[in-house]
């Protein structure tokens, strides 16, 4: 029988983490693909990305507006209401056998909640991972222990995701399918990047992707510093928007305004997954706080400088440069990355996320998983746990 299975996805950025998986599924004989678009997606601001997964044909079962044009936690907790309501519907009218969620953005509570209470199963991809400075951390965390199947990115990551209780045989050690890109996509030359982008490329190029830091009651507090430093680096800078979370406007305005006075400094509201990953292949090193510095970055030997507690915790290659939100510090660390010395240490180096054929060992999974009792986990054994006095 064909197995329907839902896939979620909200932004541009987990987009390009699924489009692998999103073609394998599409391509196999015994499923049916449906696609839910929502939040950022649908957004003018943020791009309209729904037409980049309609310009590569996959089923859209659902457009999903949902997301608040806000700029504060408070509407950030809206839209996952909102696309409770809307994911309700479209759930109940297609009761998928299995719903495939990805990562951590808050927007994922949203169907993770409808799938439990209409008792689909749920599969999640990248579990098990850590960045302390952001609401993402626990956002994952929730969604593991919400999920029935999982496919993480890392060893480690698995071995977490079993030490919260999670039977191994649910747990499989897939890799980050965004590297199956590397593998699979053909990438941009040097010019055919700057033809497509109108830019030319001078050295060095920093390129910038930063994204509040929801942790923090003030979610750009961190941001200054990085636009002192910015402001002291010579050479060119290419911005890229940030994530739609609580502050990201604030962020926008400040980087246009730093734009409108910097020469040499360009901004893009959106770039399509090869674009990017072409585009990190041409630049001298990446800043910022996005976990694409850690993940992807490192298949190119990208010097990195990650700044902030954003990505606290996560596993790391050699490539990573971790500098506290402090204009002196951030300067030390972009000059290390910018030094042929660091750059030339990098050699040979591998990223821990993964060798690009994520999507396959997932998808074979997805297609082949025993569906029976997949809702009913066992228990955690209690074991060494100390009585209270």
């Amino acid at each position: 029988m064909t197995r329907r299975i839902a896939v979620v996805t909200t932004s541009r950025a987990d987009y390009s983490h699924l489009y692998w998986p999103l073609v394998e599924l599409q391509q196999h004989p015994e499923v049916e693909l449906g696609v839910i678009a929502l939040g950022a997606h649908l957004s003018p601001e943020f791009g309209s990305t729904i037409h980049e997964i309609e310009k590569n044909g996959f089923p859209i079962l659902a457009r999903i507006e949902c997301l608040l044009s806000s700029d504060s936690d408070t509407g950030m907790a809206k839209t996952i209401g909102l696309a409770t309501l809307s994911l309700a519907d479209t759930l109940t009218a297609w009761r998928p056998d299995l719903l495939l969620l990805i990562a951590d953005r808050y927007e994922m509570l949203a169907p993770a909640s409808v799938a439990l209470a209409l008792r689909i199963p749920i599969a999640h991809i990248e579990g098990g991972e850590v960045s302390q400075g952001a609401i993402d951390d626990a956002v994952r965390n929730a969604l593991t222990k919400l999920a029935h199947i999982h496919f993480t990115s890392t060893a480690t990551a698995r071995k977490r995701v079993i030490s919260m209780g999670e039977e191994p045989w649910r747990v499989h050690h897939a890799g980050a399918p965004s590297l199956d890109h590397l593998r699979r996509s053909t990438l941009l030359s040097h010019q055919a990047i700057e033809q497509r982008l109108n830019i030319h490329l001078q050295s060095p190029t920093l390129l910038v992707a930063y994204h509040p830091v929801t942790i923090h009651r003030e979610t750009t507090q961190e941001a200054e510093a990085l636009f002192n430093a910015l402001q002291q680096v010579q050479g060119q800078i290419l911005f890229v928007y940030p994530n739609s979370d609580a502050g990201s406007r604030q962020l926008i305005e400040r980087t246009q305004s730093f734009a409108a006075v910097r020469p040499d400094t360009h901004i893009f509201v959106n770039l399509d997954a090869v674009t990017y990953w072409s585009l990190l292949q041409c630049v001298d090193a990446l800043v910022g706080n996005s976990s694409s510095g850690i993940m992807e970055a490192a298949s190119f030997a990208l010097p990195t400088v990650n700044v902030g507690m954003r990505q606290q915790g996560r596993e790391r290659a050699r490539n990573i440069l971790d500098a506290a939100p402090e204009t002196t510090a951030i300067l030390a660390a972009i000059e290390q990355a910018l030094s042929p010395a660091f750059r030339a240490s990098l050699a040979g180096m591998t990223n821990p996320y993964g060798d690009g054929h994520a999507a396959k060992r997932i998808v074979q999974v997805l297609a082949n998983a025993n569906l029976a009792n997949l809702l009913i986990k066992a228990p955690v054994p209690i074991t060494n746990i100390a009585e209270e006095q």
